[in-house]
């Protein structure tokens, strides 16, 4: 039998870091930040899902990647699996010129980069890979698009659904799908939208509306049978003002049809302003549960393992104060420890409720 010891020996010994003083463990060595144990082991037992996690904001980087998969390194595989994320869901929006031969692209590229790194990646493609890839030692990709405009006609879903896409954002900006919640007026779902949301309930594709308008989320909601995503938002009850985010209204909405919304760690969706750190984050998973309650609560970082700021024009921040991001799914677990979460439900925002939803809409 498999004590809770050795499981927990194991962790150390994977991650490369030593047990250290009050029953905690240091990661990498050489960090100055530790952990309790009980963290360490939630994480490396939990299947981990971040529903917009990317493997590199570093875009070049990526196609890179994907164009010359040999690129790819050890130490990159090391520093991605030490992250504690078992699924990533890396997708990105195409918004301007071809975006179906865009589109067709990028996901062609993951495919080609998956198969030429299957010892180390696993693409989720059905419920049964989540777990899979866990066991087995893989990360999981989840291929996925922040926009629907590659969607010609209704076809197209079953196109890239047979490409291996499984989730699909609605709008970025507005489209013949829906409003975004950039656009000035949102006209909302519209004729040609309520079909595609139909044809990915058939397929099971996963209805995902992060950047939808306020009126097209609803308009989505209700015209699908199946649990609606928002893979990468926050409460705008904590952040007024900030379109991106979610109304109490549409989160109430979601969550009646069994969705889940992934929790952001972007600055200006945590905080308008001050000091933001994942105290703040760990604030909109609050709300959220005495909103809907955790079933309906998960993790949508919309960053990768670096940041942005090293990204952008240094007047603008994007991160939160105080956060290694290769480190994020520890700090967030061991503040929901802090603010007494228990094991199980710490287990349903790190993944089982993201996998519970997938679930529901890829059985059909």
């Amino acid at each position: 039998m498999i004590s809770r010891r050795s499981v927990l020996r194991g962790a150390a010994l994977c991650l490369g870091a030593p047990m250290i003083n009050r029953g905690r463990f240091s990661l990498w060595g050489q960090s100055e930040a530790d952990y309790s144990t009980r963290t360490v082991d939630l994480v490396r037992r939990s299947t981990v899902i971040d529903m917009l996690g990317l493997l590199t904001l570093d875009y070049k980087q990526l196609w890179g990647w994907e164009t010359d998969p040999g690129r790819f390194r050890q130490s990159d595989f090391r520093r991605l699996r030490d992250s504690g994320i078992t699924v990533f869901h890396p997708a990105v929006g195409y918004t301007r010129g071809d975006i179906y031969a865009e589109s067709l692209r990028d996901i062609v590229g993951w495919n080609a980069f998956i198969e030429a790194h299957a010892e180390q990646f696993q693409r989720i493609e059905e419920v049964a890979h989540l777990k899979q890839a866990k066991s087995v030692g893989k990360l999981g990709i989840l291929v996925g698009q922040q926009n629907s405009a590659h969607f010609r006609t209704v076809d197209d879903v079953d196109l890239f659904y047979k490409l291996g896409q499984r989730v699909s954002q609605l709008t970025y900006g507005g489209n013949k799908i829906g409003g975004g919640s950039s656009d000035a007026r949102d006209y909302g779902l519209t004729t040609y939208g309520a079909q595609i949301v139909e044809r990915m309930n058939e397929i099971g594709m996963a209805v995902d509306v992060s950047h939808c308008g306020d009126r097209t989320t609803l308009n989505a909601i209700e015209a699908s049978r199946m649990p609606v995503l928002v893979t990468y938002s926050n409460c705008r009850a904590l952040v007024p003002g900030i379109a991106r985010c979610k109304t109490d209204e549409a989160i109430k909405h979601m969550a009646a049809k069994g969705g889940v919304m992934g929790i952001t760690m972007v600055r200006a969706f945590v905080r308008s302003a001050g000091r933001v750190t994942i105290e703040h984050v760990l604030d909109h998973i609050d709300h959220l549960t005495k909103l809907v309650g955790i079933e309906h609560v998960g993790i949508g970082s919309d960053v990768d393992l670096t940041g942005r700021d090293t990204l952008v024009q240094p007047t603008r921040t994007f991160d939160l104060d105080g956060i290694n991001y290769a480190k994020k799914i520890f700090d967030l677990t061991e503040g929901l420890l802090s603010r007494n979460y228990s094991n199980r439900n710490i287990e349903l925002i790190l993944g089982g409720n993201f996998e519970r939803a997938l679930t529901e809409t890829w059985t059909v």
